[in-house]
């Protein structure tokens, strides 16, 4: 695991630190060909350099995004933002149902919507795999 991820939570309270060390690891383990690194001060993993997965520290959580997780159709999830993204949130260790977040990984390795190429595409996302734009 890149060492930046596990500094991330140093600074963090006992919860949130258990927290996001048990993401991290689930992510790893689920997510094997995923590039984790440090993105815009968050851990993120990214499939082919898109993103797929990350977390955060809020005020009050921490929270587990999925970029494409609106589109897992997924109980658990809320959607996030403008785009496609959706998240869980935690503030206690056994609130993360390891059953679901390994199902979750496998749909944000399977629904993928091109994050990359936001920005050359002038916000407009295009689901890959499908060609389809949305």
């Amino acid at each position: 695991m890149d060492k930046t991820i596990t500094a991330y939570a140093k600074p963090l309270n006992k919860a949130e630190r258990e927290i996001c060390q048990l993401l991290a690891t689930e992510i790893e383990r689920h997510l094997p060909e995923a590039e984790g690194k440090i993105w815009h001060r968050h851990p993120v993993w990214f499939l082919d350099g898109n993103p797929v997965v990350g977390y955060s520290k809020l005020k009050d959580c921490i929270r587990l995004l999925f970029w494409s997780g609106q589109s897992f159709d997924e109980p658990g999830l809320a959607p996030e933002g403008s785009f496609k993204a959706a998240e869980a949130r935690y503030t206690e260790l056994k609130q993360v149902k390891k059953k679901d977040l390994k199902r979750w990984l496998g749909k944000a390795r399977e629904i993928q919507w091109d994050y990359k190429n936001l920005v050359k595409r002038r916000g407009r996302l295009v689901r890959l795999g499908e060609g389809s734009e949305q």
